[in-house]
């Protein structure tokens, strides 16, 4: 005998039967349109925030906007007892100065050497200590390591110029070894052809412990269940490496660029004047030498300042241009455009 379904309460069949009877509601749009907060209200709602990046925001007001204002002076004869109202217009005629000049030339000549060979050696270096002490199984171990990568930042270029003179110069450690086994003695800090080199290794010294801060902290938001997916699937380390790790951290490696883009033209006044002399200026001047001899020294105020513009243009079209390339790959880069 076939089981049957117990009746339903009085109560329940009524309430059916009152649904069934009651028209369907007319059909509404799919999702409704999100609220978008006006101005007024989206301030209101983050004032907290706000109140937190605004001595960040004075800052960059005050230190690097402000002065901006100063840039008039590459448009005039600039006399500094005379200020900027009542120096002399010149228009453009700075600008054709500096680029009528063979030093002005020679000075970009080697900026943009030293500042390719700084980006093609010394911009994977952090991304790969990075690596290195990320593989590091033991907390203890990595933090020690750390720590000793670390501190070549906060130690100044004339103490570090001062070390780099006792090994590589020319009574130096290597060259004395060099003698000792019968070989020429060599001085890199006087060798002009080996000067972009020298700079290079010595940021790398510096500074590569430091810039793997922001590296090490993209790989902390990578998720670990894809490196144990990708090692259920059978991919090794290499290949976890390449599918996994570089394409999870490739947002920031693209922002980390494309900042380093916009500072192409500046590639370290302090570390480079204090050896420009050892290997003369035709291969020591960069631009910003060549900004602080005309500007400072030689009282070529508008000159200077025609260069330092120059520089700021380059570098932002730099940084623009970068980021809309980044943005054609499908990567965010330094900001988002408006139609994103």
């Amino acid at each position: 005998m076939a089981d049957t379904a117990p009746p339903l309460p009085r109560e329940k069949r009524r309430t059916r039967r009152k649904q069934a009877d009651e028209p369907a509601p007319p059909p509404g749009p799919a999702l409704a349109a999100p609220h978008r907060l006006t101005l007024g209200q989206r301030l209101k709602r983050d004032r907290v925030m706000l109140l937190l990046t605004l001595p960040g925001l004075l800052y960059f007001i005050v230190f690097h906007y402000v002065p901006l204002l100063g840039y008039v002076v590459a448009f005039q004869d600039y006399q500094p007892y005379l200020g900027y109202m009542h120096s002399v217009w010149v228009g453009f005629a700075n600008f054709t100065a500096a680029f009528s000049e063979l030093a002005f030339w020679s000075a970009t000549f080697n900026t943009l050497e030293i500042a390719l060979v700084q980006l093609v050696f010394f911009f994977p270096v952090p991304i790969a200590l990075a690596l290195l002490l990320n593989s590091i199984a033991s907390d203890r171990i990595r933090r020690f390591v750390q720590s000793v990568v670390y501190l070549p930042h906060f130690i100044g270029w004339v103490i570090i110029v001062s070390i780099f003179q006792q090994i590589l110069g020319g009574a130096g450690v290597l060259p004395d070894f060099l003698g000792s086994m019968g070989l020429p003695r060599y001085d890199m800090m006087s060798d002009p052809d080996a000067f972009p080199w020298l700079l290079t290794l010595q940021v790398a010294w510096k500074d590569a412990g430091w810039g793997t801060i922001i590296i090490l902290a993209a790989l902390l938001n990578i998720d670990r269940q894809q490196y144990e997916a990708a090692a259920i699937d059978g991919a090794g380390p290499r290949r976890r490496l390449w599918h996994v790790t570089l394409p999870g951290i490739a947002p920031v490696l693209i922002l980390l660029l494309i900042l380093n883009l916009g500072q192409i033209l500046s590639v370290g006044f302090e570390q480079i004047l204090l050896q420009r002399d050892a290997v003369g200026p035709d291969a020591g001047e960069v631009l910003d030498t060549y900004v602080y001899y005309h500007g400072i020294k030689d009282n070529d105020w508008g000159v200077a300042a025609a260069v330092g513009l120059v520089k700021a243009v380059i570098g932002t079209a730099l940084v623009l241009g970068a980021n809309k390339f980044a943005h054609r790959l499908g990567h965010e880069g330094v900001y988002r455009g408006a139609d994103r």
